[in-house]
């Protein structure tokens, strides 16, 4: 098996996902994942689209992330990992895409207004 090369996006986070046939071991930015991502809640949000489809242990894999903050970055690598699980077996679709795995998230920031404080703040209105 070839390596699979993927992209996930999330707001402004980008990760590009290397999986190969391996032992399990997912390196972020030349990172073990248990040091990049310290909480549980992140490790598993990498981890899901693997233990969904039971390829958990299976794959080796690597990822370049960048951009946006590690809520991001961790929901952009699911992405990328659960595109990658697709190309793998057609079946793993059927899996994922009811969980919502496969959709990428389009809410952005709302840029700044001139004239205003903020997207969408006013500055104080004095009638008088």
């Amino acid at each position: 098996m070839e390596v699979i090369h993927k992209i996930g996006r999330r707001k402004t986070a980008v990760a590009r996902a290397y999986v190969a046939q391996g032992s399990g071991n997912i390196t972020i930015n030349k990172k073990d994942m248990a040091v990049y991502f310290p909480t549980a809640t992140l490790q598993y949000k990498v981890n899901q689209p693997l233990v969904m489809t039971n390829n958990d242990g299976n794959f080796d894999i690597t990822v370049n992330v960048y951009g946006g903050g590690i809520t991001g970055q961790a929901e952009a690598i699911r992405l990328a990992l659960s595109r990658a699980m697709c190309e793998l077996d057609a079946e793993n679709r059927g899996i994922l895409k009811p969980e919502g795995l496969l959709t990428r998230d389009p809410r952005m920031v709302e840029r700044k207004k001139f004239g205003q404080k903020k997207a969408r703040k006013k500055f104080q209105f004095s009638k008088r």
